[in-house]
């Protein structure tokens, strides 16, 4: 492999990275700062008031975008076989 061929799957690796990392990451980002917005208006201090929520809803975003992660999963890796078998 080359150089540039090399860059190519590390590209799409981290492009892959961050599609199915970006749903969870993004709505716990957001639900961590509406929490924090909440403690702060109330100056409610209760360490669970931010940990279940997040888990929760982290949960609920991996079984509702569980079908495209597996998806953009079993492509990306088709797509690198396909690249190695095209090595002989």
């Amino acid at each position: 492999m080359t150089a540039v061929e090399v860059t190519d799957v590390m590209r799409d690796a981290i492009w892959v990275l961050l599609k199915i990392a970006g749903p969870p990451m993004i709505v716990s980002l957001v639900l961590g700062l509406l929490i924090s917005l909440f403690q702060a208006l109330t100056q409610l201090q209760e360490p669970t008031l931010t940990f279940v929520p997040k888990i929760l809803a982290i949960f609920g975003t991996l079984v509702i975008t569980m079908p495209f992660m597996i998806s953009t999963m079993v492509s990306f890796m088709e797509q690198l076989s396909q690249r190695i078998a095209g090595l002989q």
